[in-house]
């Protein structure tokens, strides 16, 4: 009989952490839970640390520390909060890691994971777009793995077992388009976050649905396909595919397409990622080619969609551009949801503040350090913000 095998998540409160948390539920004698992390679902947190008897719990917010301990209280699971108390999770001995943290703060975790030499499931998109060499560098220092846990990056990776990088002629990522796909461009504009927030196909949370709606999580992925299977950005599509089952295709250099088909549910990505080398069954529906009859693709419109032309010039110039990216995209993200940005505006903030950042410094200079990353983060949203109130005043 083998040991339980040592996971932690991080992110456990989201929606890829409760899918990874339900795949491990389904088997609990095959997993021993060591630490999960959230941020404000304390109640949430508390539960799932309870329910799968985690060795800790971890907060980000620090003022919810007391929080979480009264409902930890009993239990035996330690709680702790806050950047540091991550990291200390990261320490801790694992042999799987989920990393599904939203936003920049993900980066630090995953790279403290990955110097113990653990396989790093790897669901947060801003650390390959913000330090791809950083993060792939440290795997390759202590051999560890990195799996990817986006379905899309998922299919790709799914797709190329057995083959040869240097045989792949394309790489196609597919969009379902968001929820405000069959509107009129010109009603865009107008949209709500609301609006933008229900998804036709896959249950997420608000940001990611938003992103889904305005193409920016296309745009990240585009640029993570970039870093993670180190092809040309010339190699590398969207094409809008609304029925969300083909979740990428491969081009091979003999003309043959690879295609990765599944049902619109996370479970399938993180299933393989946390099974692998191994397949298993996975509670997930099976699909029906002869009911679904058709599958439909179309060209992205740049217009309805101007992120993807802003992640090629980001993926041609490199460097600190898509940390840049990363961090005036979730600023514009705020800006909208504030209030304060309609929903085209979104991505004129981006482009406004990588040329303000290009006038201080050059964008194709490579961070080395995750300082320098955190840095260029930091610049990049008062930069956002700068461009956000310049907008306002304007008004």
């Amino acid at each position: 009989m083998r040991a339980p095998r040592r996971v932690s998540v991080f992110g456990a409160t989201g929606s890829i952490g409760q899918n990874t948390l339900d795949l491990i539920a389904r088997d609990p004698e095959a997993y021993e839970v060591v630490a999960l992390t959230g941020a404000g679902n304390v109640a949430q947190l508390a539960a799932d640390a309870i329910r799968l008897g985690a060795d800790v719990a971890v907060t980000a917010d620090e003022t919810r520390l007391d929080e979480l301990r009264g409902a930890l209280a009993g239990s035996g699971v330690e709680a702790a909060a806050g950047e540091a108390a991550l990291i200390e999770a990261a320490d801790r001995p694992a042999d799987w890691i989920m990393s599904a943290i939203v936003g920049a703060a993900g980066l630090a975790p995953g790279l403290r994971a990955l110097r113990h030499g653990t396989t790093l499931a790897l669901a947060n998109k801003e650390s390959l777009v913000t330090a791809g060499p950083i993060l792939l560098a440290e795997a390759v220092a202590h051999g560890a793995r990195i799996l990817p846990v986006d379905s899309e990056h998922s299919a790709v990776f799914q797709a190329l077992v057995g083959e040869e990088i240097a045989a792949v002629e394309r790489i196609i990522i597919t969009a379902s388009g968001g929820g405000l796909r069959d509107w009129p461009i010109e009603a865009l504009a107008s949209a709500t976050p609301e609006d933008a927030g229900a998804h036709p196909n896959w249950d997420m949370g608000q940001r990611i649905t938003i992103d889904s709606a305005s193409m920016f999580n296309k745009a990240m992925e585009l640029i993570e396909t970039k870093e993670f299977f180190g092809v040309g950005p010339d190699r590398i599509e969207a094409v809008v595919h609304p029925q969300s089952i083909v979740h990428a295709l491969v081009g091979f250099t003999d003309g043959a397409l690879m295609a990765h088909l599944g049902a619109p549910d996370m479970r399938h990505a993180i299933g393989y990622a946390l099974h692998y080398p191994d397949r298993r069954d996975l509670p997930v529906a099976r699909i029906d080619l002869a009911q679904i009859a058709t599958l439909e693709f179309r060209a992205p419109c740049d217009t309805r969609y101007p992120a993807l032309r802003i992640a090629r010039a980001v993926m041609e110039t490199g460097g600190i551009s898509g940390a840049i990216f990363n961090a005036a995209k979730e600023v514009a993200l705020d800006g909208f949801l504030a209030g304060r940005l309609g929903f085209m505006d979104m991505s004129t903030i981006v482009e406004e503040s990588l040329d303000a950042m290009s006038s201080q410094t050059s964008l194709s200079i490579a961070p080395k350090t995750l300082e320098d990353v955190m840095q260029t983060d930091h610049m990049a949203r008062q930069a956002a913000w700068s461009q956000i109130e310049r907008r306002q005043n304007a008004q």
